[in-house]
């Protein structure tokens, strides 16, 4: 298996597992505002082209 080396693209695929699995039940309480911070680096590292 090949992981990317865009660190952008790892942290969103990471959002988007977390995403999906809050979407089955998981629930993280007050640790959500984790996800918000995944996403917006996630958002930024894309946008640079890291």
């Amino acid at each position: 298996m090949k992981f990317t080396k865009n660190i952008g693209m790892l942290l969103l695929a990471v959002y988007l597992i977390v995403d999906g699995l809050l979407g089955f039940g998981l629930h993280l309480g007050a640790f959500i505002f984790l996800l918000y911070i995944v996403a917006l680096a996630a958002g930024v590292f894309i946008l640079i082209g890291k």
